[in-house]
């Protein structure tokens, strides 16, 4: 066999290197983080006064997913139930609004949202956002899985 039928093939990184310095630099990650943290406090502030909307529930709900998905992969595995008890407040308000149209939260879901969304906040300071990212794709696969089964269960019905 000849040399040439052997050439191996480079492999191509999946990100640039601009990208990758740019994930694992600290003067990059802090706006973006902080534009997350406060997207989810004014979202919280706003459901506390009773002017909520459904594309705020929908980003802070996604928010939460995201915490979650960063606690699965070691970024505060022991608050998971917190993340998830937040997360349990949001279907609740959901739920709350489609019967009374008013997104308003009692005072047990603000403080669960509190409690998640100090979470969050200590997750987003430590993780990189190359870990960020992650965890936002295994959001949407999630989300895309569970539409894909939700469309099965209402094709077999």
């Amino acid at each position: 066999m000849s040399s040439k039928a052997r050439v191996r093939k480079h492999n191509v990184p999946a990100m640039s290197p601009l990208l990758r310095a740019l994930t694992h630099s600290r003067s990059a990650h802090e706006p973006v983080t902080a534009a997350m943290i406060l997207q989810c406090y004014v979202a919280l502030d706003a459901f506390q006064h009773g002017h909520g909307s459904r594309d705020l529930h929908m980003m802070l709900s996604r928010h939460l997913l995201v915490s979650q998905e960063l606690a699965r992969l070691g970024l505060g595995e022991d608050t998971l139930d917190d993340i998830q008890s937040g997360h349990a407040a949001m279907v609740h308000l959901d739920e709350r609004e489609q019967r009374t149209g008013a997104w308003k939260l009692n005072d047990d879901e603000y403080a669960r949202l509190c409690t998640a969304l100090a979470i969050l906040d200590a997750q987003l300071s430590v993780a990189s956002l190359s870990e960020i990212a992650n965890a936002q794709a295994r959001m949407i696969e999630g989300l895309m899985r569970s539409a894909r089964t939700r469309a099965i269960a209402e094709a077999v019905l």
